[in-house]
């Protein structure tokens, strides 16, 4: 097994590959590769996937720019704004993301299922000799139709295979999977798994059953909703032909866009009333065929659209970022439109287009801040992007 480790954003790596191994990883997709300067070695660099990876016979460690604690943060405060992302995860002595979520999965489980595992009712259909719960009158007509027996049942069961459980044992299961974890958290996550006894599996490939915080599982909710995000990095597959096994892939693009969209909802609707939207969906032309999508869309009370932001992770495509938002502030009549970048790929400026009176805002935000300071920089672009939008009510006609 080659072990291959990388940076986001970083240097290319040199690396002694079979062509075969070369082939599979390339065709994966989630890192770029490249003949390198001597034969039989290959120049390997990352994408925008951070996580780890089972390749063939390739072992791939994928680290963030930013720091784990401050991933995860990002992460938990985009998926759920009310649930973990103020919780400690226990990642202070845990070094790179897989292992550090692992030892989080199996701390926040076992501190969950402290008290046992939450049971809750289940509807759950069946053939049975006796009558529980009500008949399923189609189902009896359908399938017995002139027997008396055996009866087509509904009813509700008291049982530890809720969505709750079935979540978090699969999550356990597949971070086992996983290459990269440390011995403790290997031991604790086999533990874990013999405690769900009855839950059952979900199918890869399957979306997870929907749950709702509530009383009854609120102690679960940290370990849910890391447990879900086990579940959205695990893939089977990857690429146009590379077989990947064994992984958790996080795209730092999609982690980037939620936060930012989440936290300026957040940040905006309480103060400035009115609603921020994401994904938006509008057209460019008349007739309907060129589709536009931004990222965050804020209208104000009075239902008009007061401001329209793009959350961009990476400058690669600066130029085509500016004519994205140029369409969008054009579609929806701004004279101003925000784009969003992370510290250190753009730099702070402003394009006044020319002949259009439309000006294109670029920001930058500092992932690396610790949370209260992160936060207090949305809070200031908020301010931002609504006087803004207030100086732009002059609409283009």
């Amino acid at each position: 097994m080659t072990l291959i480790q990388v940076r986001e954003a970083g240097p290319a790596v040199h690396v002694h590959l079979s062509a075969e191994d070369a082939r599979r990883l390339a065709a994966s997709e989630i890192v770029e590769v490249r003949p390198g300067p001597t034969g039989g070695r290959w120049s390997v660099r990352a994408g925008n996937k951070v996580g780890a990876a089972r390749i063939g016979e390739v072992e791939l460690h994928i680290e963030p720019k930013v720091p784990i604690a401050r991933l995860l943060f990002l992460v938990g405060y985009a998926r759920n704004p009310k649930g973990w992302r103020n919780e400690n995860v226990a990642l202070t002595d845990e070094k790179g993301l897989v292992p550090a979520l692992a030892a989080a999965l199996w701390r926040q489980t076992d501190r969950a299922l402290r008290p046992g595992l939450l049971q809750g009712y289940q509807v759950t259909d069946e053939t049975s000799p006796i009558l529980r719960g009500r008949l399923r009158e189609t189902a009896q007509l359908s399938r017995r139709a002139g027997l008396a027996l055996p009866l087509e049942i509904r009813h509700d069961e008291y049982t530890v295979d809720i969505p709750e459980n079935r979540i978090l044992a699969t999550a356990v299961d597949r971070m086992l999977a996983v290459p990269g974890i440390g011995a403790e958290s290997r031991r604790m996550l086999r533990h874990l798994a013999g405690r769900f006894v009855g839950v059952t599996r979900l199918r890869a490939g399957l979306p997870a059953p929907m749950w709702r915080p509530s009383r009854l599982n609120d102690r679960l909710v940290v370990a849910l909703r890391l447990a879900e995000l086990v579940l959205a990095g695990a893939s089977v597959e990857a690429g146009r032909g590379g077989v990947v096994s064994n992984a958790f892939l996080l795209d730092m693009w999609r982690v980037y866009e939620d936060f930012l969209s989440v936290a300026l909802r957040e940040a905006i609707e309480p103060v400035h009333g009115g609603t921020v939207s994401f994904q938006a969906h509008q057209h460019l032309d008349e007739a309907r065929q060129l589709d536009l999508r931004p990222d965050i869309l804020w209208r104000d009370a009075s239902g008009g659209v007061g401001a329209v932001v793009d959350a961009k992770y990476k400058a690669d495509a600066a130029r085509g970022d500016a004519y994205q938002m140029l369409a969008y502030c054009i579609a929806y009549q701004l004279s101003r439109g925000h784009l969003v970048y992370v510290s250190g790929d753009h730099p702070p400026v402003r394009h006044l287009v020319r002949n259009a009176g439309i000006e294109i805002v670029c920001h930058a935000l500092d992932l690396e801040a610790a949370p209260v300071d992160l936060l207090a920089q949305v809070r200031v672009l908020s301010e931002t992007i609504i006087d803004s939008g207030a100086a732009s009510t002059v609409a283009l006609r």
